[in-house]
């Protein structure tokens, strides 16, 4: 069952919102400002007074609504660009036409921009576009259709920053993120470490003394200290396996600010990909040494079945003719382009020859159970035999071709 850790607040965002809040307020400022000083070139200078006064009134009202991506909803949102484009097309009703053909200021003058701005931080550069484009045919409507110069400037220029910043946006929450999951690694390593630390120090060292004196025992106690053995191998294995994956599910990811991290079981953490080490892992016992990377070793999950069923066939073949008594080891190796697994044993080696030989009699356990799958995967396997020192199994699956 998942497991609930905590709740990452996402630190990058604040201080763009802080920066906002103190533009829509200079803004604001600004445009009650250029009125003032042009108030005898208005035609209609009530309703300019009429809206800067409601916009005065907004601002003040709406200066927390600003101040996090969790207040900052998106009906709140419509609302600051709806007061924005109102202004705009109040102005040829508040302002003369010559003032408007010569490039003057609309009535919320850059406030406007706080508006685009706010769809930019909140929800990236797509956002900002959506924001943009409603402003910039505003703006040509109030100039007929055909704006000038300076006023085409302002509106790409307003643009094209929204859009940016949404972008800036979008990388810095994934940097967050990728941020968030790095430590959660280190946290989680830190905490097996210690973990390790107090089993090796406890339980390890009980079930190898248990091992121990049962084998210089003998009788019923040396069949007691064989199973403390396996049980050893498989607690060591547990212990030193790999992380557990930690998944994120945002709550509501238009807030932007709140990411819920998971702890969960399986094996896969992603879709259609398999961590190999989990299916090698319960080979381990008292004759089996498993040694595996630190990190997961992903393939996808048909490849990593196949590569695993290679790898219980070679383990089998030391069983069936090494001897109960054999040794193995299995190796896995992650080089990045290809997966290599290594099978090792301590037995008595195949004669030259006995594969052929096995394989005319129609014994085909290494030709098909392991050959053969990895050659269905576009890998190989190579057998290394020397009599009298073992044999080795070199599995390799490359990476990019596997189904």
């Amino acid at each position: 069952m998942a497991k609930r850790e905590r709740v990452v607040r996402m630190s990058v965002e604040q201080p763009l919102w802080r920066a906002l809040t103190a533009y829509r307020l200079l803004t604001m400022v600004y445009a009650v400002l250029l009125f003032g000083f042009a108030y005898q070139r208005f035609d209609r200078p009530k309703v300019a007074a009429g809206y800067l006064l409601c916009l005065v009134v907004w601002t003040l009202a709406t200066h927390r609504r600003v101040a996090n991506a969790a207040s900052c909803t998106k009906g709140f949102l419509g609302a600051d660009l709806t007061v924005a484009i109102v202004g705009v097309l109040l102005t040829p009703i508040a302002d003369t036409h010559e003032r408007i053909a010569g490039g003057g200021p609309t009535l919320p003058s850059i406030w406007t921009a706080g508006s685009v701005l706010a769809f930019a931080i909140k929800g990236g550069w797509r956002w900002a576009g959506f924001a943009s484009t409603f402003v910039a045919a505003a703006n040509v409507i109030v100039h007929g259709g055909s704006p000038t110069r300076d006023t085409l400037h302002n509106v790409l220029l307003v643009w094209v920053a929204s859009i940016a910043i949404g972008y800036v946006v979008e990388v810095a929450r994934a940097s967050e993120a990728t941020l968030a999951r790095a430590l959660e690694i280190e946290a989680a390593t830190r905490e097996r470490e210690r973990l390790a630390r107090d089993i090796h120090d406890g339980v390890l060292q009980v079930l190898a003394m248990v091992q121990r004196r049962g084998t210089e025992l003998g009788g019923e106690a040396a069949e007691l200290g064989r199973l403390a053995g396996e049980q050893e191998v498989a607690l060591r294995t547990l212990v030193s396996s790999g992380l557990v994956h930690t998944c994120r599910i945002s709550r509501d990811e238009s807030l932007g600010a709140l990411v819920d991290a998971y702890e969960v079981d399986e094996p896969g953490f992603d879709e259609g990909d398999l961590d190999l080490r989990t299916l090698l892992a319960p080979h381990a016992g008292s004759r089996v040494s498993f040694a595996e990377p630190g990190t997961p070793v992903p393939l996808p999950v048909p490849a990593a079945k196949e590569l695993a069923a290679a790898v219980g066939a070679a383990l089998d073949n030391v069983r069936r003719h090494a001897g109960e008594g054999a040794r193995a080891w299995i190796l896995v190796e992650d080089w990045g382009d290809e997966v290599i697994v290594t099978v090792r044993d301590d037995g008595p080696g195949i004669p030259a020859g006995r594969l052929d030989q096995a394989e005319g009699e129609g014994r085909m356990g290494v030709a098909l159970s392991i050959r053969g799958r990895l050659r269905d995967l576009g890998g190989t396997a190579e057998l290394v035999s020397v009599p009298g020192q073992g044999t080795e199994v070199e599995l390799k699956v490359p990476r990019g071709r596997t189904q």
